[in-house]
């Protein structure tokens, strides 16, 4: 009888002995499914500006390039609530345009403007991973307050940066990472405009640092040679430019695109009217957490 006990006992833990070794055999498996889940693509987070425009002008960017794909009636005002087609399951940040370069380092990409871009120590030209043409409708303008467009001050500062040097000074500063859009630039000065009586006066304008103040730079030497004084006034944000022209405190300024400029009339039932139109800067998509577009193909 002991004997047999002792027969029972030993298959029955060999049994067992079978049982947790299958068990772990099955656990050792287990990762392989957990690998599989991780292997999932990855979600892509764009940062694109968030001032209507600007942003509307990001998603036709991406769009053109066959990223997202808008509603019809979209437009030029479009945002991400615009999108009708979002195959790379893209996710989208809506930021502060200035901030952008600041934020680039926390998402895949970002769609940024080429003065802030340059600003941060980007080159649109050799950093941009997809750069848009240079679509006439977002030029940067000189804009005045309306009714002030024909007096001397706004045609002298006007004629000097519509002139061949600021041409040549943007294509030589910035070797396509702004672009100038003056068709015939002239020697810098208006024949309507009495420069002897502007003599000694000092004509005011709001502006963007990179690249706006820079090129105003070279203005403000075609007028300091008719003894005529530009006082040129840096903002970092694109709402106070407006604010102090159309308040009469400034002059002119210097920084904005048309479709921004009417959307910010709108909004502020302001009269600023564009009065030349000078540059272009190509919008771009640069590489955040990710270096090229692989993830997106």
């Amino acid at each position: 009888m002991k004997k047999i006990i002792s027969v029972i006992l030993i298959l029955t833990l060999s049994a067992l002995a079978l049982f947790a070794f299958a068990s772990c055999g099955e656990k050792k498996d287990q990762p392989s499914n957990d690998t599989g889940k991780n292997d999932a693509p990855k979600e892509i987070k764009i940062a694109v500006p968030n001032d209507t425009t600007n942003e509307a002008r990001a998603l036709l960017l991406l769009e053109a390039n066959g990223l997202i794909k808008l509603k019809e009636d979209a437009g030029i005002t479009a945002t991400i609530r615009d999108i009708a087609e979002n195959p790379h399951n893209i996710t989208f940040s809506e930021v502060e345009a200035a901030q952008l370069p600041n934020v680039l380092k926390d998402v895949d990409y970002a769609v940024i403007n080429s003065n802030f871009a340059i600003a941060a120590g980007l080159n649109p030209v050799k950093d941009a991973l997809i750069i848009e043409g240079s679509y006439s409708a977002y030029s940067n303008i000189l804009a005045v307050k309306e009714g002030n467009e024909n007096t001397d001050k706004i045609k002298a500062l006007t004629a000097a940066l519509l002139s061949k040097q600021v041409a040549e000074f943007i294509a030589e500063k910035y070797a396509g990472s702004v672009v100038s859009v003056v068709e015939g630039p002239t020697d810098g000065y208006d024949a309507s405009v009495d420069y002897e009586a502007l003599a000694g006066t000092t004509i005011t304008v709001a502006a963007s640092p990179t690249p706006h103040a820079e090129i105003l730079a070279v203005a403000k030497d075609i007028l300091a040679a008719k003894n005529i004084t530009l006082e040129i006034t840096e903002f970092e944000d694109y709402v106070q430019p407006n604010n102090v022209v159309d308040s009469g405190e400034i002059d002119a300024n210097y920084f904005q695109h048309v479709p921004y400029l009417n959307d910010f009339n709108d909004e502020n039932n302001t009269h600023i009217v564009s009065v030349a139109e000078i540059h272009v800067e190509p919008l771009g998509l640069y590489g955040g957490q990710q270096t090229t577009l692989d993830p997106l193909k």
